[in-house]
C-alpha cells in the first residue's frame, strides 16, 4: 500500500505528518465531505455512551461501598473522592500521550477497549457474592479479600480508561470545526453547549435507570449494562471514521525529546561559557542559549500553560462542592421519604438526575435565548466571555451549598421531632423534594462553569496541546476530589476524637450541615480570588498580538 493511503494515515502517531486537517487517508481534508456537525454527531454519540458507562459506576458507588463492601460513610466517601481524583488527573497523561505520540483517534479507540475490559471485570467482581446468600443490597454478605481486590483493580482500570478517553473525545469533536472559518467558528462555540447537553442526557438516563437496576436487580447486571453500552459506543465511533478531520503535528520529536535537546544544548554552552573569560563571548553564548531554548518550543508552551494556573487554582473549591453531589447528597437522600405514589420508591442516586435534567432543559434556553440577548448588548459572538460564564456558575454553586446546609438543618430537626435519631434505617417523615433545589442549582451552575471551563481550556492553550488543555480542565475536578477526600478524612478523625464525627454512619447523629457551611465559606473566598484573576487575565489572542507587536 503506498504511503499516505488507506488506514496508515488514520492510525499514524501524531508525528511525521504535515500540519493541518487531513482525511482518513492522509489527504488534505475536503470541507464538504469531512468535519462539521455530521462528524461531530458521531463523536457526541460516543461521549453519551462513555458518560453513561462511567456514571453507571460512579453515581451510585457509595451505595455499593456502604452496602455489599461494608464500608463506613466517611471511609466510602474518602475512597470515592480519591478514585474520582485519580480519574480526573489521569487525563493529563492521556492528553499528553495523544497530543505527542498516539493521536486522538487512536487514543480514543484504545481507551474504549480498556473501558470494555475494565467494566466487564467490575461486573465479574460482583458475582463473587453469588452462592453466599447475599441480598441485592449486599447487607448480609461479607466480601472476601479477593473480591475487594478485584473490585478496586477494575475500578482503577476504569479510571485509566477515562484518562485516555475524556481529554481526546471533546478535543477531537471540536477539531471538526475550523476556527478560521466564520460560520464554523460560531458552530464550534455552540458545539460545547450541545456537547454538554448530550453528555448530561446520557447521564440522566444512567441515574434514573441504572440506579434502579443496581438497587433492585443486582450489581452484576448494574455494572454489566455499562460494559455493553460502551461496546456499542465504540462501534458508533468507528462508523464515523471516514468523515472525520484529523489534525496531526508536523514535528517528529516529542515534547520530552525537544526538552532534552534544549537541555543538552544549554549545558554545552554553559561549559563553553566557563571555559572562556571573554565577556563578549559570554554574552553571545547567553544569547545563543535563549535562541536554542526558544526554538525548542518548550518555554513558549510552558508559559502558555502557566498563564492558566490562577484560573485553574481558583476553581478547585468549586470542584470540592461538586464532589458532594455523588456522595453525601446521596446518603442524605437515602434517609428521606422517597415514595412517589403507592408503589414507586425513588433510588437515592436517582436524585442526581435533577442536575442533568436541569442542564438538558437549560442549555437550549442558554444557547437560543440568553446568548442572542447578551450578544445584542456585548457585541460578542458568545454573548458573554468564557470567564464571565465560569464566574456566574461559581456563584450559583455557592448558593447551592448554602441551601444544602439549610436543608440538612431541617432534616436533623425532623429526625429529632419524630424521635428517629437512633433509628437510621427508618425513613424520616420528610419528602425527597426538599433536596431538589440544591440539585437544580448545581445543574444551572454546570451550564455556566463546566461548559465555560471546557471551552476556556480548549481555546487558551496552544493549538497542538488542546487534548492536554482539556485534561487540565478535568484535573481541576481531580485535585478538587482529592481535596474533598482529605477534608473528609481529616474532619472525620478530629470530630470523632471529640466524641461524634460530622460524618457518622448514622447521619442523624452527624453534622453534614457544618461541612456544607465550611464549603460555602471556602467557595465565597474562592469566588473573590477568581474575580480578581479573571479581571486581570489577558486572552491568548491579546498576548499573541502583544508579542507580534
Amino acid at each position: 500500500m503506498p504511503p499516505g493511503s488507506g488506514s496508515d494515515a488514520l492510525l499514524a502517531r501524531a508525528d511525521g505528518l504535515a500540519e493541518g486537517p487531513v482525511d482518513h487517508r492522509g489527504r488534505p481534508a475536503d470541507r464538504a465531505s469531512t468535519g462539521g456537525w455530521n462528524s461531530a454527531l458521531f463523536i457526541i454519540a460516543v461521549e453519551i455512551g462513555e458518560r453513561f458507562a462511567f456514571n453507571g459506576v460512579s453515581s451510585n458507588l457509595i451505595s455499593y461501598l456502604t452496602g455489599p463492601l461494608g464500608e463506613g460513610n466517611a471511609a466510602a466517601a474518602a475512597a470515592i473522592n480519591a478514585w474520582n481524583g485519580a480519574a480526573q488527573l489521569l487525563p493529563l497523561l492521556g492528553g499528553a500521550l495523544a497530543d505527542k505520540w498516539l493521536g486522538r483517534y487512536r487514543t480514543i479507540t484504545l481507551a474504549s477497549l480498556l473501558y470494555i475490559l475494565s467494566l466487564g471485570m467490575l461486573a465479574f467482581s460482583t458475582l463473587q457474592s453469588l452462592g453466599n446468600n447475599a441480598t441485592a443490597g449486599g447487607k448480609n454478605y461479607q466480601p472476601s479479600t479477593l473480591q475487594v481486590a478485584l473490585f478496586y483493580v477494575s475500578l482503577y482500570l476504569v479510571a485509566i480508561a477515562q484518562g485516555g478517553h475524556k481529554p481526546c473525545v471533546q478535543a477531537f469533536g471540536a477539531d471538526q470545526f475550523d476556527q478560521n472559518d466564520p460560520e464554523e467558528s460560531v458552530a464550534r462555540s455552540s458545539f460545547f453547549n450541545w456537547w454538554y447537553f448530550g453528555m448530561c442526557a446520557g447521564i440522566t438516563v444512567t441515574q434514573l435507570f441504572l440506579s434502579y437496576v443496581q438497587d433492585n436487580m443486582g450489581w452484576g447486571l448494574g455494572f454489566g449494562i455499562p460494559c455493553a453500552v460502551m461496546a456499542c459506543a465504540l462501534a458508533v465511533f468507528l462508523l464515523g471514521t471516514r468523515t472525520y478531520r484529523y489534525y496531526v503535528s508536523g514535528s517528529k520529536r516529542s515534547i520530552l525529546a525537544r526538552a532534552g535537546e534544549a537541555f543538552t544544548a544549554w549545558r554545552s554552552r554553559r561549559a563553553a561559557n566557563r571555559a572562556t573569560e571573554s565577556t563578549e563571548f559570554s554574552t553571545r553564548v547567553d544569547e545563543e542559549e535563549q535562541v536554542v531554548v526558544s526554538k525548542s518550543g518548550v518555554v513558549a508552551e510552558g508559559n502558555a500553560i502557566l498563564r492558566l494556573f490562577p484560573i485553574w487554582a481558583t476553581c478547585l473549591i468549586y470542584a470540592v462542592a461538586f464532589a458532594q453531589s455523588s456522595t453525601f447528597f446521596t446518603k442524605q437522600a437515602a434517609t428521606l421519604d422517597r415514595r412517589v405514589g403507592q408503589r414507586l420508591k425513588v433510588p437515592p442516586a436517582a436524585l442526581q438526575s435533577f442536575i442533568n435534567i436541569t442542564v438538558v432543559v437549560f442549555i437550549p434556553l442558554y444557547d437560543r435565548v440568553i446568548v442572542p440577548l447578551a450578544r445584542r448588548y456585548s457585541g460578542k459572538p458568545s454573548g458573554i466571555t468564557m470567564l464571565q460564564r465560569i464566574g456566574i456558575g461559581m456563584a450559583l454553586s455557592l448558593v447551592s451549598m448554602l441551601i444544602a446546609a439549610l436543608v440538612e438543618i431541617k432534616r436533623l430537626r425532623v429526625a429529632r421531632d419524630a424521635g428517629l435519631v437512633d433509628q437510621p434505617e427508618v425513613p424520616l417523615p420528610m419528602s425527597l423534594w426538599w433536596m431538589v433545589p440544591q440539585y437544580v442549582l448545581f445543574g444551572a451552575a454546570d451550564v455556566f462553569t463546566m461548559v465555560g471551563l471546557q471551552e476556556f481550556f480548549y481555546d487558551q492553550v496552544p493549538n497542538k496541546l488542546r487534548s492536554l488543555g482539556l485534561a487540565l480542565y478535568l484535573s481541576i475536578f481531580g485535585v478538587g476530589s482529592l481535596i474533598s477526600s482529605a477534608l473528609v478524612s481529616g474532619i472525620d478523625r478530629v470530630t470523632a476524637a471529640r466524641g461524634q464525627s460530622w460524618f457518622s454512619n448514622n447521619l442523624n447523629h452527624g453534622h453534614l450541615d457544618y461541612f456544607y457551611w465550611l464549603i460555602a465559606a471556602l467557595s465565597a473566598v474562592e469566588l473573590l480570588a477568581y474575580v480578581f484573576f479573571a479581571v486581570t487575565y489577558k486572552d491568548k489572542g491579546a498576548v499573541n498580538s502583544s508579542i507580534v507587536g
